[in-house]
Order: C-alpha cells, then sequence, then structure tokens
C-alpha cells in the first residue's frame, strides 16, 4: 500500500478529533464517527475486542501516571509497574480486580521484567529518573541493586545513565539498555558483575537510536539472541547473547517499544505512528505482531500490514483508540494488555482474542 497526503491528512483529522476529549473507551472515532467499543480489531487472525472496563481502579486511592509495563508471574497475576510514587507497583487477578500493591521509591519506575530463579518469581525494574536498576522478589523485597556504567567505570562522567529495560538470560546472566542515557546495552551476570557493554547512540547497524527495550528471543532453542529495541529508527536489532551483530528487523512507521515474546510470535507496543508528513505523531500508537518469520501479520489499531516485494510498507494508526502503547503483556489465552505512556493516567486496556 502507498501512503499519499490524502492518507496522512485523514489519520491527522480523526487524531484531532480523539484529542479533544479524555479517553474512557466508550467509542473511538472513526472516519469521524463514533464507533462502539466492541468493534473487532486486528488482522490474519490476530483479532481483539476492547475490554473497556477492565482494570479500572479508584484513582484516589491506586493512582497511575504513566502505566509502563506489565508483566504475568507464575501465579497467573498481572504485575505492572507506574511512575506513581504513591503505588510503584500495582498487582492485578486476571479479572482486572486489584490484589496489591507496593513500591513508594521509583519516581520514573520505567522497566519490569520477570524471571524465575529456583522455582520463584524474581522482578527487574528500571528506573531512568534516578539511574537504578534493582531486583526485587515479587513481594518488593530488594535483593540487588546493579552498579551503574560510572561506579563500574566503563562510562565517562559527563555520559548519562538512564536505564529503561532489563532482559535475563537462562543463565541468569542481566542486560541493561540504557534506554534514555547513553544508548549502550549493558551485561552483567547473574551477580551482578559486569561482563560487557555494546552498542551506543548512532546510525550505525550495531548503534541505537533509542535503545529502549532489551528482550531474550528464545523461539529457537538452539540459538537464543538478544532483540533491542531501537525505537527511533523503528526497529529491532537483534544480536547474539555476547553482543555481536546479528540482523535488523526493520517497523517502517513503527515506533516500537520492548520486543515480547510469546509462543512463536514476537508482540509490541508502538509508542508513535509516522502520520502528516511522516512525522513522528502524538497519541498515535497501536499494537504490532510478527510471525516466526519476523514478518508483522496484525497491528491492532494500526493499518493492515502489506509486502510489496518482500519489503514492508509503511504502517501507521488507523484507529485512534491508543495514546502512546509503552508494553504489552499476553497471557495463556493470548489476550493482550495494554499499558500506555502520556494517556491521560488512563489505567491498561484489554484486548480479548476473537
Amino acid at each position: 500500500m502507498t501512503y499519499t497526503r490524502r492518507h496522512f491528512l485523514k489519520g491527522s483529522i480523526a487524531l484531532a478529533g480523539s484529542a479533544l476529549t479524555t479517553p474512557d473507551f466508550n467509542f473511538y472515532i472513526k472516519k469521524g464517527k463514533p464507533v462502539l467499543a466492541n468493534e473487532v480489531l486486528g488482522h490474519n487472525g490476530f483479532t481483539y475486542r476492547i475490554n473497556k472496563d477492565w482494570g479500572k481502579l479508584d484513582s484516589s486511592k491506586t493512582p497511575v501516571n504513566n502505566c509502563h509495563e506489565m508483566v504475568l508471574d507464575s501465579k497467573g497475576r498481572l504485575i505492572m509497574v507506574t511512575d506513581e510514587p504513591k503505588n510503584n507497583i500495582i498487582i492485578y487477578d486476571k479479572s482486572g480486580k486489584l490484589l496489591k500493591t507496593w513500591g513508594t521509591e521509583y519516581p520514573g519506575g520505567h522497566g519490569l521484567s520477570i524471571f524465575n530463579e529456583g522455582g520463584e518469581d524474581m522482578l527487574f525494574i528500571s528506573d531512568p529518573n534516578i539511574g537504578r536498576v534493582d531486583k526485587t522478589t515479587s513481594e518488593g523485597k530488594i535483593l540487588m541493586t546493579l552498579k551503574t556504567p560510572h561506579e563500574l567505570g566503563i562510562y565517562k562522567k559527563e555520559d548519562p545513565y538512564k536505564p529503561t529495560e532489563t532482559a535475563i538470560s537462562a543463565n541468569g546472566d542481566i542486560y541493561v539498555a540504557d534506554g534514555y542515557g547513553s544508548q549502550y546495552i549493558i551485561q552483567y551476570d547473574a551477580k551482578g558483575n559486569y561482563k560487557r557493554h555494546f552498542g551506543g547512540k548512532g546510525d550505525e547497524d550495531t548503534q541505537f537510536s533509542t535503545a529502549h527495550g532489551v528482550c531474550i528471543d528464545n523461539r529457537d532453542k538452539n540459538n537464543p539472541t538478544l532483540l533491542c529495541t531501537s525505537r527511533a529508527h523503528n526497529s529491532f536489532k537483534r544480536f547474539t547473547l555476547d553482543g555481536k551483530y546479528l540482523s535488523t528487523i526493520f517497523l517502517p512507521g513503527a515506533f516500537v517499544c520492548r520486543a515480547v515474546i510469546n509462543g512463536e510470535n514476537i508482540y509490541s507496543g508502538v509508542c508513535w505512528s509516522r502520520l502528516k508528513y511522516l512525522n513522528q505523531t502524538p497519541n498515535s500508537g497501536f499494537v504490532t505482531i510478527l510471525d516466526k518469520s519476523n514478518k508483522v501479520i496484525s497491528n491492532p489499531g494500526g493499518t493492515k500490514p502489506v509486502y510489496d516485494k518482500g519489503e514492508l510498507q509503511l504502517m501507521v494508526q488507523k484507529e485512534p483508540l491508543f495514546m502512546h502503547c509503552h508494553d504489552v503483556c499476553i497471557d495463556e489465552d493470548k489476550n493482550i494488555y495494554v499499558c500506555q505512556w502520556n494517556a491521560n493516567k488512563t489505567y491498561p486496556i484489554k484486548l480479548e482474542r476473537v
């Protein structure tokens, strides 16, 4: 599909209409008309209906600022991190009922990863505001704080460090994405000892432009790799577990956040797309889903993926339901829970698979 000025204008007009109201997800705007929120979104069998009531809480008691990331623990609970200092961690059951909250010390609570260690769930919390990565129990006990690159002597004093995400390999190695700082991936062993770092800001294949996320791609059990986000490049970049560049998955128009592996698929929130004049456009997020061959097969809230002579064409927001999709979490029924940044302090949105 070729995108013309008419497509961008149409998307921008719809976008402007959606920005005038606080999203309560009773409806969204499509071609200037309100549409009931039970419309099916997505493509190629990866289709979903919106559950607009899931996870809404009493904001006077359990507020959120940005709903940054969410993981599913071994007990079937959904654990979310927010940069609301009254309750950094919010734990839901799958019906959307609040189970508990904890944490008041992460003013920029941003990254949340989970790792099973000896049968127990461990969390890794990243806070770019204070330059800190903690390993905690699922109930909030801090077990380890990783040394910063400055403490390790691998950054100069003037080099910023603002970690946004972690990933943990099968042997316990910890990978930290310094996504809002100097844009390196920093590798530690399971005890927090420094091993190496790679990447940095730039436009080479081995470098990043907003190294926002990092993920272990273990779909090939004999050859796990790292999928590192280069958000402003609209890309995931693949590396070996010891930091050697392998390839790039280019996703034109999609400012992707971290990759989330579920089964044979990659899922990701798209924080912005490109609309009028190909600019990075506010409030233009959607969700993107890739198959086992790393081809995009569905874009809930976005345009249908089109390949021309094997090359993926520009993808943009279609329905302005989402504002800035910052993360997704997938349950065993393949429902998607969408966390949003800068979305009027709204709670996560559940997309129920149909």
